[in-house]
């Protein structure tokens, strides 16, 4: 028996384990626990009372084992991501490096896990709500299980990208990817088709074109002294996650007394909040453009495509086997192996199949133009930091302590982090994991891209092509093993402000532009999102309502001070950056052209004066009872893909808010004016959509749950669960509120069935059902603004969806209906608070 002493800040004493939760408005539990592997455990249980049925599934993903309770998937896609997952050792992987892992990470994730147990095991499998009611793949987990469903999501922006088919369809000339069956009667009694598998995972595999788009965004603003009311910092935090799945962001308070206090969110299963205050400082994050990942072609050796040259050594390309099994309908799952092939940076790639500028393995490289082979190294293929760095930034009290957690190589993965604190700091950093490249592999990357073109526009696609026929383009290994380190990290520290909405780094505060950081942290002194320049504008001028809104509150009131509360309607104010650009050139166009029919670009004509009629008297921002905000998306959607030939002033490096601007005049008023032919263009996708012009946006926007089944199931939804819902989409509205339309079948992350559209082009997801309109699934999420007092820290928001996933919880539908009608809540932080908004029945404790 060891002697050595329990740390009782992280352990208890006698190894009893109790929490108390405390649930207050909306539902928000409030987690006290004597030491850190206590309070975990009552996150981990007051997650699975909310959202049970989404842990499980992810738990299931995180063990490969898909494939084992759903069967094969549509497109032989539970088949292929189990495989995948396996080749990049996720769970594997996970067990190999959670006894190296810290004492605090070890207390957080056997905390949650113990909670997350306690309730599936003393819960009646009948009473798990509908998706997984009476489900076997609903089971207790260990804490490899958790640490296996971090390393995913570590990986979203990287390893996951390449789990739907290349990586599975990488095999060597002659070689076949089948998936061999190890039990032959099962293949007997079987109808699955093995070749159909491989041709599955091809096409996956050629599917995504951009490797720097995971479908998320937010926007965040770190306000300072100089803009805050009370003198100190304050925080807009807004993050763009998926309204369904993993990565909803679960509300809740932790509490370990004299240890850890802090209130904030978190992907499901995380086993503390990842976007959070205390009393005395706050952040949010941002998912950055830095690169996750670099792609190495592979020097093969003569007469071997089994090994590689590099620095004239030969090196092998090895193999592994690994089985998964297959419900196929037979009494017994069928057991599947595959081989797959690793290089010494990680699994090899069939690149030929991702992007058609590539040869397929063995033929002539785009590199050394020799016979060659594709393969990846993850900037993320080790998680083993990801609640250490969380759990020092939440117990940080100075801007100070809160960057020695980056000085310490703590990294937040795939996202930038903006900050503010009670001594009216405010700072930027991109905190994510970024490979660090050396000077030399640098400027051979930049003088590849500045003269092959192609290079350039596969360096664009998110794939950073590095010679793996040379050590020079290794990552230099440093401190921080391979990644960038803190002192070569694009930061900005002001009083007055840092923003980010999705842009790289450069554009922290124009008035001091961060430039001449690696190319893999993203772009510099390259033009701005249309979200990013309307907060911009917003900051700039804290006093002005916009030039289309004349009677809306500015974004800071009446002093030009920013509040929780003025930041929290910074959000809800709904203003488009693209309609305070062309909204007013629009109508002037629209009573030029009157009643003479405007030619389309694929023939024929039609009048525009109903649409102009509308837009004449939209309020120019998207409420839910904005009478023609549609009208201008299904215009903007269209007119969108003529702005780079229709704006006559370039972007300006120098003025990068104001520029590229300025339609052109060139058949302005006429039937062959492009501002008019867009918005023919969009009127005859209403009619296509069955939509009236002249309604409420709310009534043809909206958020609807849907679900009921487990996997393989009908999704199911009701009527009354349909809510007018107010924003717009970021890319296309140019709407700083961002939110859209989800085409997926299953809810983001998982295979769990909802009720999807197919939507109508560059209308930013218009559904084609006849009067349907636009079904909103991700966006603005758990949201707030927040000022530091000096009564400690303010915040009002909300989650837009609501704190559980389960149909019958109080909690599945409120917070939408208060989303629906701007009725944002504080965020109570203080013993006082919550004991006095508890709700009926909320407050339990709980032990092992």
């Amino acid at each position: 028996m060891s002697n050595t002493p329990v740390n009782e800040d992280l352990f208890p004493a006698d190894g009893r384990l109790q929490a108390t939760i405390r649930r207050t408005t909306n539902g928000v539990p409030h987690i006290t626990g004597d030491n850190l592997k206590s309070a975990a455990f009552g996150h981990g249980y007051a997650q699975a009372q909310d959202n049970v049925c989404l842990l499980a599934e992810a738990f299931v993903k995180a063990r490969s084992e898909r494939a084992k309770y759903f069967g094969p998937g549509p497109e032989s896609i539970h088949v292929i991501n189990d495989f995948s997952f396996k080749a990049q050792e996720i769970r594997s992987r996970a067990a190999e490096e959670f006894p190296g892992l810290s004492a605090e990470s070890r207390a957080l994730m056997e905390g949650f896990t113990e909670g997350y147990n306690k309730y599936v095991s003393e819960t009646d499998a009948a009473d798990y709500p509908a998706e997984c009611r009476n489900q076997p793949w609903v089971f207790e987990i260990s804490p490899i299980d958790l640490f296996a469903h971090y390393r995913i999501l570590g990986q979203v922006a990287s390893g996951a990208l390449f789990a739907t088919g290349a990586a599975f369809a990488a095999v060597p000339p002659g070689a076949s990817a089948d998936p061999v069956p190890v039990m032959t009667a099962s293949a007997a009694d079987s109808k699955l088709n093995l070749k159909r598998i491989v041709s599955d995972a091809q096409r996956l595999a050629s599917e995504r074109e951009d490797y720097t788009d995971t479908g998320l965004a937010s926007n965040a603003w770190g306000v300072g002294a100089d803009l805050t009311e009370q003198g100190r910092g304050a925080l807009l935090a807004n993050p763009h996650f998926p309204y369904t799945g993993h990565r909803r962001l679960y509300q809740m308070q932790m509490t370990v007394p004299g240890y850890l206090n802090v209130s904030g969110s978190g992907l499901l299963g995380t086993a503390i909040p990842l976007i959070n205050f205390n009393e005395n400082l706050a952040w949010s994050h941002t998912v950055s453009t830095g690169r996750r990942f670099t792609w190495y072609e592979l020097e093969l050796a003569p007469d071997d495509d089994l090994s590689y040259i590099k620095d004239g050594i030969k090196k092998p390309i090895t193999e592994k086997t690994f089985q998964i099994e297959v419900n196929v309908g037979a009494p017994q799952p069928m057991l599947l192996e595959r081989k797959f092939y690793f290089s010494e940076y990680g699994p090899m790639l069939a690149a030929d199949l991702v992007n058609d500028a590539f040869p397929a393995w063995g033929d002539s490289g785009l590199v050394n133009r020799k016979p060659a082979a594709y393969t990846y190294r993850d900037a993320n293929a080790t998680t083993e930091r990801l609640l250490d760095s969380w759990l020092q930034m939440s117990r940080a009290s100075t801007l100070e302590e809160f960057q020695d957690v980056f000085r310490n190589c703590g990294t937040t993965f795939w996202t930038n982090s903006t900050y503010a604190d009670d001594q009216g700091n405010a700072y930027y950093i991109d905190s994510s994991s970024v490979p660090n490249l050396s000077e030399g592999s640098i400027s051979s990357l930049e003088f590849k891209r500045g003269v092959f073109p192609a290079f350039d526009k596969l360096f664009r696609a998110g794939i950073t092509l590095l010679d793996g026929s040379t050590s020079t383009d290794d990552w230099v290994e440093g401190e921080c093993g391979g990644l960038v380190p803190f002192d070569k990290k694009p930061q900005l520290v002001r009083t007055d402000w840092v923003q980010n909405s999705n842009d790289s780094h450069w554009s922290a505060n124009p008035a001091e532009p961060l430039i001449g950081f690696s190319p893999l942290f993203g772009p510099e002194r390259e033009s701005l999102n249309p979200r990013t320049r309307l907060g911009i504008t917003m900051l700039q001028n804290p006093l002005d309502s916009g030039p289309v809104s004349p009677g809306a509150t500015a974004p800071a009131g009446q002093d030009g001070k920013f509040s929780a509360d003025n930041l929290i309607n910074v959000i809800y104010n709904n203003r488009s950056w693209y309609a305070e650009q062309f909204l007013t050139e629009l109508r002037e166009r629209c009573a030029l052209i009157g009643t003479t029919p405007v030619n389309l670009a694929e023939g024929g004509s039609r009048t525009v004066d109903e649409g102009c009629a509308v837009l004449q008297g939209w309020d120019g921002v998207y409420n839910t009872d904005s009478v023609g905000a549609h009208v201008f998306r299904v215009f903007i959607g269209d007119y969108q893909n003529k702005l780079d030939t229709e704006l006559t002033i370039e972007f300006n490096p120098s003025n990068p808010v104001a520029t590229p601007s300025t339609p052109s005049s060139d058949n302005r008023g006429t039937a062959d004016d492009a501002m008019l032919q867009s918005l023919a263009a969009g009127l005859d996708a209403l009619d296509l959509g069955g939509i009236e012009y002249n309604v409420a946006l709310g009534t043809v926007q909206y958020y609807q749950p849907s679900g009921l089944v487990p996997p393989g199931g009908t999704p199911r939804t009701k009527p009354e669960w349909r809510l007018p819902w107010h924003g717009g989409n970021g890319s296309v509205d140019g709407v700083f509120n961002a939110i859209g339309v989800v085409t997926s079948p299953v809810k983001e992350d998982t295979r769990l069935p909802r009720i999807a559209p197919d939507t109508i082009d560059d209308t930013a997801g218009l559904s084609d059902e006849p009067g349907e309109g636009w079904l909103m699934a991700r966006g603005t999420s758990f949201h707030f603004g927040l000022e530091f007092t000096d009564r400690g820290p303010v915040a009002f928001g909300l989650t837009s969806y609501s704190q559980s996933s389960d149909a019958d919880s109080p909690y599945f539908l409120d917070q939408s209906l208060r989303y629906s009608e701007k009725d944002y809540r504080q965020f109570w932080f203080s013993e006082e608070d919550i004991e006095a908004n508890l709700v009926k029945q909320g407050e339990m404790t709980i032990s092992n």
